[in-house]
């Protein structure tokens, strides 16, 4: 029998380059691949400043800190691929090139998703109880004080994730996507956006969307992809630009591996 499926290739930074080659089968969702990591970079250290000392003065300091966050790890990068059609055996009979696909690219820390039942994460699921309908909002299930509490996140902590990921006011929400034949209109998810080259967030640029999957209590990562020539926080075109959770505070030095996916519309 003759099958429809996908093939991708997709560049992944951890302020690096890491590639992922992605195949997927007839079904309309996200399927993952095998990740080849670069090497991990992250911002440096400001230079200590100085200030002499005299006996008997006194002197107001005005002192800036700047810290890495001990919660986000950030990955960025291109999509490229095609549509293709072939059989069960990789034999192809026609090949459709993708130079700037749409779709979605997720990540979790769970190598098994039931994307069919995928819903928006809700900070104030009850712990308990029916999780409601795939294609909505989670009712139960993991909630903000779990998610946190996950990964050492105080309340008072300024980096956390109802910080980082919000409802936008009306119109500078997320754009519409589907996952699995699953539609969310525009703004529906709690969602954030990485920065672009002005350093700063720009709306309809480099969305992000904060997604939960019941059937294995998993929270999922999905970054909407972008078309066209658009420069990212590096000033490079990136087709994507995507934060995920990281417990790096006290004493933590041990990481976190992340699963990734793909889906190609």
């Amino acid at each position: 029998m003759i099958k429809s499926s996908f093939i991708f290739i997709i560049s992944l930074l951890t302020l690096s380059i890491v590639g992922v080659l992605i195949s997927l089968s007839s079904a309309i969702q996200p399927n993952g691949g095998t990740v080849t990591p670069g090497t991990p970079q992250t911002a440096p250290s400001d230079t200590a400043g100085n200030n002499s000392a005299y006996a008997g003065n006194i002197t107001f300091l005005g002192i800036t800190g700047v810290v890495t966050t001990q919660t986000w790890q950030g990955y960025f990068g291109n999509v490229s691929g095609a549509i293709r059609l072939g059989d069960s055996s990789s034999n192809v009979i026609y090949n459709w090139s993708l130079a700037e696909p749409s779709g979605e690219v997720y990540s979790s820390t769970n190598s098994s998703i039931t994307w069919t039942s995928i819903q928006c994460f809700n900070f104030t699921a009850n712990t308990t109880g029916s999780a409601g309908s795939a294609g909505a909002t989670n009712l139960a299930g993991t909630n903000l004080t779990l998610l946190e509490a996950r990964y050492n996140i105080g309340d008072s902590d300024v980096d956390g994730v109802n910080e980082t990921f919000s409802f936008a006011p009306a119109g500078d929400g997320h754009d519409a996507f589907t996952t699995a034949n699953l539609a969310f209109t525009s703004g529906e998810c709690l969602s954030t956006k990485a920065y672009d080259s002005s350093g700063s967030s720009v709306a309809n640029r480099f969305e992000e969307v904060l997604l939960y999957e019941p059937a294995t209590s998993s929270v999922v990562f999905a970054s909407l992809l972008e078309q066209g020539t658009l420069n990212g926080f590096n000033s490079q075109d990136n087709d994507f630009e995507m934060i995920v959770l990281e417990d790096g505070h006290g004493a933590d030095t041990t990481s976190t591996p992340y699963f990734f996916f793909v889906e190609i519309q």
